[in-house]
């Protein structure tokens, strides 16, 4: 046993062993214990598939809600089990139809699943389809959770918000037109061309016109009467305003994009923007004639003052709140194609606040086209990046969340799509190719479920505060490091066994791979006292032994249960992992600890003040007696706010939010001052990989690495390369 111990310690220490007994886990046949049971999804009732729907209330609805509305409303009566029955087999069919790879509409699909079944041939199974159908009157196309779940969904949110936005602009541009012809018509209806004998004659028609003298009836109505309202330079105006807004192409019907006839869902960044930049002084002008025309219907257009404000409006004049009635453009963009020039037209987009809605889809979070090809693992960190660049700019809309979260976020998203700046949505797909043997939804669940790709919201618009705009409340069990789920199991002795289980990231990893040779399998034989659950070990503040080895529980094919043990290499990252979800809670208002640390004061406070009451005679308060202040330790060094030396590594402390990632990498090199915020304590005390990682790893991206002090560090020009980004 000893002999065993030891291996499976080696293993765990450097990943490498000799002892044929310790297999690789093999991600085909194996799966983490609470996956295990999920392995035909079209067998469960859950979210998905969706409903895109065409008209209504709804943007979009689960397929089982809307099966469960229309039972309720057949009121199938005494038969309501067996017309149950029947329905939720249609709803089953329908879900293995869109498994084999149909697309199309609920009715189209509803009644294929119908024939499938047999409905022509079995008259009670006729009978309870035809009570619930007449309560569907839902249709849209039929969505399941996969690779293009992201784009579609988003897509069709978006077109009815723009639909919506459009009619409520079409309205005010109709309005505007039609009380400026109003103008124009009663001021021509007061000129002397309009009570012309000629004119006096057209209105009366031929029936009755020899029964009048439209020569004397024109002299009477022009004679003392003044020509017109309207100035010369008042009508024209008026005159080229109606023209602009009946001319416009943004709103001429209630579809913005198909109305003016361009392109506004884009794949592209740069083309987006490029698109944008080209429709600006058309909006522009839009824009001026409808500012214009309101200053014009409520009588207080004065030339000598306004007419030299508008004669200089150009597309740096608009106002956002008139930009906003504009149809938003889409950009729809995957995270392996934003190369340099996407990334700088995506920044440069949120930077400046263009109205713009940004889907930046994931399907491989293990390989976001850095490292993770090899055999270093890493967590992701550009969709990291992209959102914590995004949030600091104060004014960005962003929403993160796996694809198996979309539909019960929708409410966010509807909210982002209908923000005034720009908004940005991360979302991870769960559709990697090379993970067939695992459905998307699974894997997008698991990713939130083990905090490799939590959930979040950020809108500026809900409120002054950070606790007002950032939330992390879509994430399962939002108080717990990882969520924890009943495994049940008969274990050697046929005894029933049922145990709380976490979902951590290494049970993620195990579903790949690329990371099988962190994982050995440990025959049943060899099961030892000194495993312990590998959640126990990614507790922080753990103290670790050399002689525990670290295990997750994997169930086989058979249903039979395995213990798998990790190596250190993959802990670590599984404890920085949870470090950054951690950081996330702090963020999002739970176990903050600078909270903490106040009611901990406050219960102290509370508790000597109680104990000084008592302690005292009578009711009398004894003399408090003066306390001496602490001695405040020595400020740590702050950024320069002169522009900082780039090659010279250096915090924007004043920015710190005090997530401890750059600690936890080198506490010696990074440390906090006073108002807990990092500074670099001792650029000498680690390598220059450290720097770098530690500006990936920063949420606000305020650590910036400078060039290496020591140029003989191996990796350098990879190492330069990752850092450019933060110079």
């Amino acid at each position: 046993m000893e002999a065993e111990l030891q291996t499976q310690v080696a293993f765990c220490l450097t990943g490498r062993s000799s002892d044929p007994a310790l297999r690789a886990v093999d991600v085909a046949s194996l799966r983490p214990a609470l996956l295990a049971p999920y392995r035909d999804l079209t067998l469960l009732r859950y979210d998905y598939p969706v409903v895109l729907v065409e008209r209504g209330d709804h943007d979009v609805m689960a397929l089982s809600a809307i099966v469960d509305a229309a039972l309720t409303a057949a009121a199938p009566g005494e038969d309501s089990e067996r017309v149950t029955r029947h329905v939720l087999r249609v709803e089953r069919e329908i879900r293995a139809m869109l498994a084999e790879g149909m697309r199309d509409k609920l009715s189209v699909l509803w009644d294929a699943a119908a024939q499938r079944l047999g409905a022509s041939d079995d008259e009670l199974l006729r009978d309870s389809l035809a009570r619930v159908r007449p309560p569907i009157a839902i249709d849209g196309i039929v969505a399941d959770c996969d690779v293009a779940l992201a784009s579609s969904l988003l897509t069709h949110q978006w077109t009815r918000c723009e639909q919506r936005k459009s009619a409520r602009a079409l309205g005010i541009v109709t309005r505007l037109v039609q009380k400026l012809d109003n103008i124009l018509r009663a001021d021509h209806a007061r000129s002397n061309v309009a009570r012309s004998a000629e004119n006096l004659r057209s209105s009366i028609g031929p029936l009755h016109g020899e029964l009048f003298d439209f020569e004397a009836m024109s002299r009477v109505l022009t004679q003392g009467v003044p020509e017109s309202g309207l100035s010369t330079a008042r009508r024209s105006r008026i005159e080229d305003l109606v023209k602009v807004l009946k001319g416009q192409k943004f709103w001429a019907s209630t579809n913005a994009a198909a109305a003016s006839g361009q392109v506004c869902a884009f794949d592209s960044c740069t083309a987006a923007l490029a698109a944008y930049r080209e429709r600006l002084p058309a909006a522009a002008a839009v824009a001026r004639a409808m500012a214009v025309a309101e200053l014009e219907l409520a009588g207080e257009f004065r030339d000598t003052t306004r007419q030299a404000l508008f004669d200089t409006y150009d597309a740096n004049d608009i106002d956002p709140s008139e930009l906003a009635l504009f149809p938003d453009l889409l950009v729809r963009v995957n995270l392996r194609e934003l190369d340099g020039e996407q990334t700088a037209a995506l920044q440069e987009i949120i930077a400046e606040g263009l109205p713009m809605r940004i889907l930046v889809q994931t399907d491989d979070i293990l390989d976001e086209g850095q490292h993770a090809s090899t055999a270093h693992p890493s967590v992701p960190m550009r969709t990291r990046q992209l959102a914590n660049s995004a949030m600091g700019l104060n004014s960005v809309f962003v929403l993160q969340s796996s694809s198996a979260n979309l539909y019960a976020c929708r409410d966010a998203t509807r909210k982002g799509l209908v923000y005034g700046g720009p908004a940005l949505f991360i979302v991870y797909s769960g559709a990697a190719p090379r993970h067939e043997s695992i459905a998307p939804y699974l894997r997008a669940a698991a990713a939130m479920e083990s905090r490799l790709f939590p959930a979040f919201v950020y809108d500026p618009s809900a409120g002054s505060d950070w606790a007002s705009r950032f939330g992390i409340d879509g994430n399962p069990a939002v108080s717990l490091d990882y969520p924890l789920q009943r495994l049940s199991y008969e274990d050697a002795e046929h005894q029933r066994i049922t145990q709380e289980l976490a979902f951590t990231p290494l049970d993620f990893f195990a579903c790949d791979s690329r990371y099988a040779h962190h994982f050995a399998q440990v025959p049943r034989s060899a099961w030892g006292t000194t495993m312990v659950p590998a959640a126990e070990r990614l507790r922080p503040g753990v103290r670790e032994s050399i002689d525990e080895v670290p295990y997750i529980l994997m169930i086989d094919a058979d249903g039979l249960l395995h213990r798998v043990i990790v190596d250190e290499r993959l802990m670590r990252e599984a404890r920085r992992c949870g470090e950054m979800w951690r950081s996330l809670q702090e963020m999002g208002g739970v176990h903050n600890s600078h909270a903490e640390r106040l009611l901990a004061q406050d219960r102290k406070e509370r508790a000597a003040s109680a104990a000084a009451a008592t302690a005292a005679p009578e009711s009398v308060a004894p003399p408090t007696a003066a306390v001496a202040p602490a001695a405040s330790p020595p400020s740590a060094p702050v950024a320069d706010a002169a522009q900082p030396d780039t090659d010279t590594a250096y915090i924007e402390t004043p920015r710190c939010t005090s997530c401890n990632e750059c600690t936890t990498i080198n506490n010696k090199m990074f440390a906090y001052n006073e108002n807990k915020q990092a500074y670099i304590k001792d650029v000498s005390a680690g390598t220059y990989a450290q720097l770098v990682e530690a500006a990936e790893s920063c949420q606000v991206s305020i650590i910036h690495p400078g060039k290496p002090r020591d140029p003989g560090e191996p990796n350098l020009d990879e190492l330069l390369r990752r850092a450019e980004a933060f110079r």
